[in-house]
């Protein structure tokens, strides 16, 4: 049985510790040695995609670029739930490098952490990964910001337009914070900018591939990948665990995504490392299922022919009115 924590509130991953049950454990479960080999495996390949990018055809370094970058940003949700074989700094250190090239880890880490609030899952304002809008901001919005929304709800639409919209969303909220006079992240993205400035210097005088290669040919697929994963895990329900589902995938996104696919047990009991998910998954199947109401899809094969080109759903909350008729029937997990 998966644990549950007593209350639906912000896990403290500053001070929550390894659970007690992995004393006397093998010696590379202790130590966490799956997530050593997983960074290791990381900035190799990406070393070598960047150094050695002349020598690979485009559409291969687009397809490994993506998935290596996108297995960073993996990791990086792994260093704020879980690696707690290794202090809170070093683990900060090993996933710091923004070779992602786009967002802060610190902004990132506590985004994720507020969106933890599993009594607050898909509510607009209040949830940090929500793509719900309230009713009232739903009907000033423009047919045509309307209509790039709803297309932001296919798959296809996800991933080609999905990275600008967040990205938008990112540049707005630290814009309003500049403009109201709040510079509290000013040390932050200062941070950013000389990693940043590191790793293209890397890339472009070091191993000579254009910024603009980098960019286009890794570091944009490897957004609009990672939001593959993000585009079916939550939705609208009832109750909290039936706003997240669950994704039986291969492991070629098991790996990629670090077993967040089965986001069910990663929200009940968010530390458990990413390596012993899928055993949890397998014990408790029956029941998770009958908790997050059967939120559950083969794989993303599924998914994508499904939604690829249709809307999962519209994207207007229904707070205070859950049976209020604004879903589709994928909404409702049908």
């Amino acid at each position: 049985m998966v644990a549950v924590p007593p209350t639906p509130s912000v896990i403290d991953v500053d001070t929550v510790r390894a659970p007690a049950d992995s004393r006397g454990v093998a010696w590379w479960r202790r130590w966490e040695i799956p997530t050593w080999l997983v960074a290791v495996a990381i900035y190799g390949a990406w070393a070598g995609l960047v150094l050695f990018h002349d020598a690979i055809p485009w559409p291969l370094l687009v397809l490994a670029g993506a998935y290596v970058l996108a297995w960073h940003f993996s990791l990086q949700h792994e260093a704020i739930h879980g690696w707690r074989s290794i202090p809170l700094w070093l683990r900060t250190a090993l996933v710091w490098p923004p070779i992602g090239g786009w967002l802060p880890f610190a902004l990132y880490r506590h985004s994720h952490t507020v969106h933890h609030r599993n009594h607050n899952l898909t509510y607009p304002g209040l949830d940090t990964e929500s793509v719900y809008h309230r009713e009232e901001d739903w009907a000033r919005y423009s047919k045509a910001w309307r209509a790039v929304l709803m297309f932001n709800q296919t798959l296809l639409g996800r991933m080609l337009i999905g990275p600008v919209l967040r990205l938008r969303k990112l540049l707005l909220t630290e814009g309003a914070l500049v403009r109201a006079g709040d510079f509290r992240n000013g040390g932050i993205w200062l941070r950013f900018a000389v990693g940043l400035a590191a790793v293209l210097w890397f890339v472009s005088s070091v191993a000579h591939m254009p910024i603009w290669k980098y960019y286009l040919l890794m570091v944009y697929p490897a957004f609009s990948l990672g939001l593959v994963r993000a585009f079916i895990e939550h939705r609208w329900g009832e109750h909290p665990e039936e706003r997240v589902a669950s994704v039986e995938s291969n492991w070629v996104f098991g790996l990629l995504f670090l077993w967040n696919n089965l986001h069910i047990v990663h929200h009940l009991d968010p530390v458990l490392p990413w390596y012993e998910i899928p055993g949890a998954y397998r014990r408790d199947r029956e029941g998770l299922l009958r908790r997050n109401g059967s939120y559950v899809f083969r794989g993303y094969g599924e998914i994508a022919r499904r939604w690829l080109l249709r809307p999962v759903f519209i994207p207007i909350h229904p707070r205070g009115a859950p049976d209020k008729a604004v879903t589709l029937a994928a909404h409702r997990g049908a």
